[in-house]
């Protein structure tokens, strides 16, 4: 995994003023090396740096040092902010920092990046956008648009290949397989801005083409309260949902948390709630009432 050193340059000055599937680390990894500028980042408000200083601060006054356990101590942390899609758009690619809206994607990058970020002894809002970073684009290194991995299955091959996270799906007894063509962003062009730029366009669709035929594991929804999701799954792992959406694999990203009887229940940032909250049904009720949607998709913090 590559990880960066962020500069400090006087940044609060500059910003808006507004209102090994155990999921523990062997090593501490300390972010050196190169920078990310203050000219490279797009903040909502100065406020939010100084949340995620004060999140970082609770998250090492907790002594939790297992991943999952810390992904669930900040997911609850985050309850009731408000949904709000799109906050990473904009007329250049930067690294946005907004950790008063998020959607689906930034709650789960919010969670990793802050989780991440104390599992190394780190407690400033910089290591948290160095994290953030190397989730959130190819490489772990932001350049233009298309640098974002903006396909789940990009994200999880991505992520998975320098050790941010396993994929546990195939662990799972009755796991099965999903073979699909990934290609909605580049037949929707006309819902994404960015892709009205030919270059981009053109970049994006080179990326489809390595997830033509992507076949990937799954489990179906009516197995999500079985023995063998029960014996794998824990609370704090993500979980994206499959979808039947021609070109696209995953609609929508959440954490795991369990009721009583160990079902899992998914703690999400809810577009229908328009805030992060747990679901008041466990998730295979839940799927149930979905027809777009097939199975679900885990993985954890490595």
């Amino acid at each position: 995994m590559r990880i960066k050193k962020i500069l400090w340059l006087g940044a609060i000055g500059l910003l808006c003023s507004c209102g090994s599937h155990d999921g523990n680390v062997s090593k501490v990894l300390v972010p050196t090396a190169e920078a990310i500028t203050i000219e490279q980042m797009r903040f909502h408000c100065a406020n939010d740096t100084v949340k995620i200083n004060e999140l970082l601060a609770a998250g090492k006054s907790s002594g939790l040092t297992d991943a999952n356990e810390l992904v669930c101590f900040y997911a609850h942390k985050l309850e009731g902010t408000p949904y709000v899609a799109h906050t990473l758009e904009g007329e250049e690619e930067k690294l946005t920092i907004n950790i008063d809206e998020l959607d689906c994607t930034t709650f789960v990058e919010t969670l990793y990046a802050l989780t991440r970020a104390t599992l190394n002894g780190r407690d400033t809002w910089r290591d948290y956008a160095s994290h953030l970073e190397d989730l959130r684009y190819r490489h772990g290194e932001i350049g233009d648009y298309s640098s974002r991995l903006h396909y789940m299955s990009d994200w999880i091959v991505d992520n998975t290949n320098r050790g941010n996270i396993v994929d546990v799906t195939s662990d799972i007894g009755c796991a099965r397989y999903e073979i699909k063509t990934l290609d909605y962003m580049s037949t929707h062009r006309d819902s994404y801005p960015s892709l009205a730029n030919d270059s981009i366009y053109e970049k994006i669709k080179n990326v489809e083409v390595g997830y033509r035929s992507h076949r990937f594991p799954y489990i179906k929804k009516e197995q999500l309260n079985s023995n063998d999701v029960k014996k794998v799954v824990k609370r704090g792992d993500f979980v994206g949902l499959v979808t039947k959406m021609n070109g696209l694999d995953l609609s929508h990203l959440g954490i795991i948390e369990l009721d009583s009887k160990g079902n899992p229940v998914l703690l999400d940032a809810s577009s229908i709630g328009k805030k992060v909250m747990l679901e008041n049904v466990d998730l295979k009720t839940q799927l149930q009432k979905r027809q777009s949607n097939k199975g679900v998709r885990i993985f954890r913090m490595r």
